[in-house]
């Protein structure tokens, strides 16, 4: 096995690939001092102030003098000065077509196709929450969804929001479009919804003249309208089992690629993200659109510094822009708040060898492989258009796949370093691990590992293994969150605004 690795040529740093000590020697330079795994090395004098380069970009710049041999990190390397040349649409290259392949999935109304067949219980509000968790541990008790093997089960989604906020702001906005996506999403055969009648959130604003669902298994109630909490369980069982025979009558069936709707994450990042699981997604990305299908890549505070790398692949100029009025519209909201968009990484990634955002970034954006970006979109707009897109989001992993499934994603794929564990119930989420120690150590959450890159696996060879568990999670398979019955505490709308 290697000991580092670099990643480009133009590259004045290398990666460790195992825990270096000091008498190391690296491209025939000796370490003064150890050095840990996934952690950056200069390869020759970087001055003070000079750019350092990894993956062929500036990932900041020297605080100080570097010396060949040193440990290049917090202590050394800063953000530094940086301009991007966005160079609109003047790198897309349009995708082979990639053949035929299928999955079996529920086919719904609206010609959408879940992977998988749950009943809901949304809530327009927090203080319907309980509520909600009463009457899924009412079903549960009573047993009689063992009647319908074709369901999965029964989800109830609470949150902590839809009443001390502003009916008519960006975050009301938000809250509302983040409730009626989920309960379009295809992998709800059915959902209920419950509130408590005199919250900011209306019920029958949600509802709208559309009855949110065309195909009829939506139901909607509040509490204070049913009499209390015990009637208002009641009346959510009896509305469950009326719905649970329709949706029991749904069997999987053969849909095409062009059905699934992917969103990518990233999550406990580390210095392997972007050599392993990250690229090795970025394939599998492009092999999903070339079969027609979409993937969401978003985390826009975490795309920060390589934006341009996104708006040369746009289609048209136009798309282009919508990605940099994404980040202005950042830069000026963290502004407001008292925050900024360099402060990133997280603790966590520092530890892994992780050191500014704008490197953070380069790693992320390889989720999304090489395929035209056809389109971006505001926090949990409906996605319509197939193929790579964007959806601006936080980059905080729960809120961000939050707007995915409200996107209309009906599968999760999430890479993880330091060992992320989560699940996001209607969503199956497959789990990549971006080196073999940690893979080892957490085996029971993760369901693939991409460390076996840095032994000689191919980023192709693990590409194809990502997009294969695709299909086979689209299809039934269970993931390891999906096994150990994540999925409860991860609906995280994204609050913004003023709490009153």
């Amino acid at each position: 096995m290697a000991q580092f690795i670099r990643l480009h040529p133009a590259d004045n740093v290398v990666i460790a690939l195992s825990d270096l000590g000091a008498g190391a020697v690296v491209e025939g330079v000796t370490l003064p001092r150890p050095v840990p795994r996934g952690h950056k090395i200069a390869v020759r004098e970087i001055g003070a102030g000079e750019n350092v380069i990894r993956y062929g970009q500036i990932i900041g710049a020297a605080l100080g003098a570097i010396g060949p041999g040193d440990h290049v990190h917090v202590h050394n390397l800063g953000m530094g000065a940086h301009t991007q040349d966005y160079a609109f649409a003047s790198e897309r290259h349009p995708q082979p077509a990639g053949g035929e392949r299928q999955f079996m999935g529920y086919h719904r109304f609206d010609g959408k196709v879940g992977t998988r067949n749950y009943l809901g219980i949304l809530t327009s509000v927090n203080c319907s929450g309980s509520v909600a968790k009463f009457i899924a541990e009412a079903v549960e008790k009573a047993g009689w969804l063992e009647d319908f093997p074709n369901i999965d089960g029964v989800v109830p989604i609470v949150h902590g929001t839809g009443c001390g906020m502003s009916g008519k702001d960006e975050g009301y906005e938000t809250l509302h479009r983040t409730l009626q996506g989920w309960a379009r999403n295809p992998n709800f055969g059915g959902v209920i919804m419950a509130g408590l009648g005199c919250e900011v959130m209306q019920v029958a604003s949600l509802v709208g003249p559309d009855k949110l669902r065309g195909d009829g298994n939506f139901r909607h109630m509040t509490i204070q309208d049913m009499g209390g909490t015990r009637k208002s369980v009641e009346r959510g069982v009896a509305m469950l089992k009326e719905l649970a025979v329709d949706v029991n009558k749904i069997s999987r069936k053969p849909a095409g690629l062009e059905h699934l709707v992917v969103g990518m994450q990233c999550g406990g990042s580390d210095g392997y993200s972007g050599i392993t699981a990250n690229p090795a997604l970025g394939h599998a990305s492009d092999l999903l659109v070339a079969h027609g299908g979409t993937t969401i890549l978003s985390e826009t505070s975490e795309i920060y510094g390589a934006e341009h790398l996104l708006t040369r692949r746009a289609v048209s100029e136009e798309v282009g822009q919508k990605i940099i009025e994404r980040i202005r519209w950042w830069e000026d909201y963290t502004a407001k708040l008292g925050g900024e968009m360099d402060n990133n990484p997280s603790p966590g990634n520092k530890r892994g060898g992780l050191t500014t955002i704008l490197e953070k970034s380069l790693g992320a954006v390889a989720k999304g492989g090489t395929a035209p970006l056809t389109q971006v979109y505001k926090f949990a707009e409906p996605v319509t258009e197939r193929g790579f897109v964007f959806m601006d989001s936080p980059g905080y992993d729960p809120c961000s796949v939050t707007g995915q499934v409200a996107s209309g994603s009906n599968l999760i794929v999430f890479t993880t370093g330091r060992g992320s564990v989560s699940g996001y119930k209607p969503v199956p989420c497959i789990k990549v691990a971006t080196n073999t120690e940690m893979y080892t150590r957490m085996s029971e959450d993760m369901d693939i590992n991409a460390g076996d890159i840095i032994t000689g696996v191919s980023l192709e060879e693990k590409g194809r293994e990502i997009f294969e568990s695709f299909i086979a999670t689209a299809s039934g398979a269970k993931t390891k969150s999906e096994e150990l019955g994540f999925g409860g505490a991860e609906f995280v709308p994204w609050a913004m605004g003023a709490v009153m």
